[in-house]
């Protein structure tokens, strides 16, 4: 079949990858130069299979409550006159139970375990290198309660097969040395040592290279401006070449619609409403001038509610939502004081460590459902569109296995894991291969 994957983030080139194995003809669209300049581009590094509870629990309202006021805080809600971002508030406080915290989470569990899977034996295959290191993720406490907290979601992890320790402030300074400045404020942790960590940027665009050895078409800096549709399915994708102005329509079999937080503006005019809302995320890229005592272990600091990963000779610290619509400026209060708080908690931490002189802060637009469980499979009523968007935290963890499973299913297949895929699975192949110009 002729397919169109539209977006080239860690998702969006996944798929394509999947696609191209299978032997089917391949292009990519997407607003960038390159592959994964957006949302992949700087994100927390983590592969968290093993962490990645959803954010709605039954102890979330309070704690947005607590945090509407403080611009540093974990997970800022900004109300807006924006009727999507309250009805993501809506249904993401209907999934603040315990019934559907745990069964998110087993979705989840199974998403990542098989995406996981899927990585793994894609590096092996391809022998891509991206700032590797599987030396698992550490989760540290600086409160008591937390660590009491933190314990029980562990042994709730564990019940879905996840290998995740309970340990001791002596146990956390063993796991990971380089927090031993730190120790006498961490009460304890929780440890997976089949998590890893790496460069999201970096794989992708080697996969994309990879990708285009191999007869993937790519057309960069192309504006995506809409869908056609005709006989109740898509007949077209109308683009613009940013370098020339040019419009075109592209013409396939099937489409797919990997464009993360931009998906639903797209699918909204077809008929497509996704419960997708952006959470604004920020990190910031160190250079180490004492490598020797950066830590090398992934983690997850609690208080913040930041991830810190090792990237070679530079340490990415990452993490914090700002629900606040697609604004992704960097100049704005807010994302000053933000920004700021990453450096100065990684200083806490580790002092004198990074130099923190040249910080390299970016921003990402998550792109998040209320449940935390992205959206793979067919369109409803539109049987040649596919979904594969609302990743949120989680894209470069499930990213390799939600690019294998969309494909798998466009090709009439199960994929071995037990989740929610939505829409019919057997698409209708036809030989319809063709780009007119507009």
């Amino acid at each position: 079949m002729k397919v169109i994957v539209l977006g080239a983030g860690i998702i969006g080139i996944s798929t394509a990858w999947y696609l191209n194995q299978q032997g089917h003809d391949v292009t990519v669209v997407d607003r960038q130069a390159d592959a994964a300049l957006e949302t992949s581009f700087a994100n927390g590094a983590q592969i968290s299979v093993s962490f990645c509870e959803p954010w709605a629990n039954a102890g979330a309202p309070l704690k947005v409550a607590k945090w509407l006021l403080r611009d540093d805080s974990p997970l800022l809600f900004r109300p807006r006159l924006d009727p999507y971002q309250w009805r993501w508030g809506v249904k993401f406080l209907t999934q603040c139970t315990d019934a559907a915290f745990a069964r998110n989470v087993q979705q989840l569990v199974a998403l990542g375990a098989y995406s996981h899977e899927s990585l793994k034996s894609l590096v092996a295959d391809t022998g891509i290198s991206y700032n590797r290191l599987e030396k698992g993720i550490l989760h540290f406490f600086s409160s008591a309660a937390d660590f009491e907290a933190g314990a029980q979601g562990a042994e709730l992890m564990r019940r879905y097969g996840v290998d995740r320790r309970v340990l001791s402030r002596e146990e956390v300074l063993k796991v990971e040395p380089a927090l031993a400045s730190f120790g006498s404020y961490i009460h304890g942790g929780t440890y997976t040592p089949s998590d890893e960590s790496g460069d999201a940027c970096t794989f992708t665009q080697k996969l994309a290279a990879l990708c285009a050895a191999r007869g993937v078409k790519f057309l960069w800096e192309h504006d995506i401006l809409g869908l056609n549709t005709a006989g109740g399915e898509i007949s077209g994708v109308r683009v613009v070449n940013r370098q020339t102005e040019l419009g075109s329509t592209l013409l396939a079999d099937q489409y797919v619609v990997a464009m993360g937080s931009y998906s639903t503006a797209l699918l909204r005019p077809v008929g497509v409403d996704l419960d997708i809302y952006p959470a604004k995320g920020y990190s910031a890229t160190l250079k180490l001038k004492k490598p020797d005592q950066a830590s090398s272990v992934s983690l997850l600091d609690d208080t913040r509610k930041i991830a810190i990963s090792r990237l070679g000779d530079t340490i990415r610290i990452a993490g914090t939502a700002e629900m606040a619509g697609y604004d992704t400026r960097l100049d704005t209060a807010t994302a000053q004081v933000r920004c700021a708080a990453l450096v100065h908690r990684y200083e806490e931490l580790f002092p004198g460590v990074a130099d923190t002189s040249e910080p390299n802060f970016w921003t990402g637009l998550r792109p998040s459902t209320p449940t935390n469980i992205p959206y793979i499979g067919r369109a409803d009523r539109l049987p040649n569109l596919w979904l594969n968007a609302g990743h949120g935290t989680l894209g470069w963890t499930h990213g390799a296995g939600s690019g294998r499973a969309l494909a798998e299913l466009m090709m009439g297949q199960q994929p071995q894991l037990h989740f929610g895929f939505c829409g019919p699975r057997a698409p209708q192949a036809r030989s319809r291969v063709a780009l007119s110009n507009a």
